[in-house]
């Protein structure tokens, strides 16, 4: 406490004790490793030493990031670039002023023993799947594969945030993340061995996630612009101090755990593998990532996530100053 006291009277005396810019984040999700680098940043002083007072709000299975910053409820939102883009088409006009995360840790998780070896085992079969905006990946991919989503092919399970339809064998694989929802099948006493993953980044039908997205008339506002570069670039300060300490970054993370949900070794793990998806990144979106989630959406055949290449959903105009 003392620490975070001395940073916080340094950074006022830094900015002339002038009052902190309010910025409010919300989350994609509950308080977790997913979410280290805000933690970070909050806990090290990185953002009142930008002059910010930033208020993290977590998430969770019914709060959606689109409709709270369309609601005026937060500044700034993560959010994966499909749901975002798809929004943005039925008039929600966000954009992507920072990219976080690198690569995706979308997969699927298969029992071995349902006899899904390959993709190509995937028809005749029950795959379980969210939704809430996370669906379209996974609609991508089937559509790539040539399988229907109707029951013809396969039959979709709409899937709750947790494993277990796969645990109960009520689907021959469930929609995992690398850093959580895998460890739950091997944390239940399934053995790696008998199980068989199929990561979307190996697929090549990764989307891009968590990114930092908000409302584009705002970024025409040059005191909501600088808010937003010191916003950012504290923001992968902290990202780049969770990736060199994950462990500490862990510890940060549970000490904002309101819920007391979060188990150290499990946050832990979650950090190493978050490290692994944030590396390569410094904030900036690469337009090649960009331009690979835009022509896996378009193309879902008769029913895509968004019809036509978007306009304006992304720019550099933030991270182009945070990153001087």
């Amino acid at each position: 406490m003392k620490k975070l006291l001395t940073s916080a009277l340094f950074a006022a005396m830094a900015t002339g004790a002038q009052a902190a810019d309010d910025v409010t984040l919300q989350l994609k999700w509950v308080t977790q490793a997913q979410f280290a680098g805000y933690y970070v940043a909050q806990a090290k002083g990185f953002y009142e030493a930008e002059g910010l007072n930033v208020t993290i709000l977590p998430g969770g299975p019914d709060v959606a990031p689109t409709q709270v910053i369309a609601g005026g409820g937060a500044d700034v939102v993560i959010d994966w670039m499909p749901s975002a883009l798809a929004a943005r088409e039925k008039g929600l006009a966000l954009v992507n002023i920072a990219q976080p995360f690198k690569s995706s840790g979308m997969m699927l998780t298969c029992l071995k023993e349902s006899g899904v070896a390959a993709p190509a085992d995937f028809k005749g079969k029950t795959l379980g799947v969210w939704f809430g905006g996370n669906e379209y990946p996974f609609l991508n991919w089937m559509n790539k594969l040539g399988l229907k989503t109707d029951g013809t092919d396969v039959t979709v399970l709409k899937q709750g945030f947790n494993v277990d339809p796969l645990l109960q064998k009520q689907a021959a694989c469930v929609s995992t993340m690398t850093y959580n929802e895998y460890w739950q099948v091997i944390d239940a006493g399934v053995a790696p061995e008998d199980l068989v993953t199929f990561k979307y980044e190996d697929e090549g039908v990764a989307t891009l996630e968590d990114g930092l997205y908000v409302m584009e008339d705002k970024l025409a506002d040059p005191a909501f612009e600088d808010k937003m570069v010191r916003f950012v670039r504290a923001s992968m300060k902290g990202w780049k101090e969770a990736e060199a300490n994950p462990d500490e970054a862990a510890m940060i993370v549970l000490e904002n755990d309101a819920t007391g949900a979060q188990t150290e070794g499990h946050q832990k793990r979650m950090m190493g593998e978050i490290a692994k998806l944030t590396a390569g990144s410094n904030g900036a979106l690469d337009e090649a990532d960009y331009q690979r989630t835009v022509d896996a959406l378009m193309s879902g055949g008769s029913d895509p996530v968004i019809t036509k290449a978007p306009e304006g959903a992304w720019t550099h105009q933030i991270t182009d100053k945070a990153l001087q």
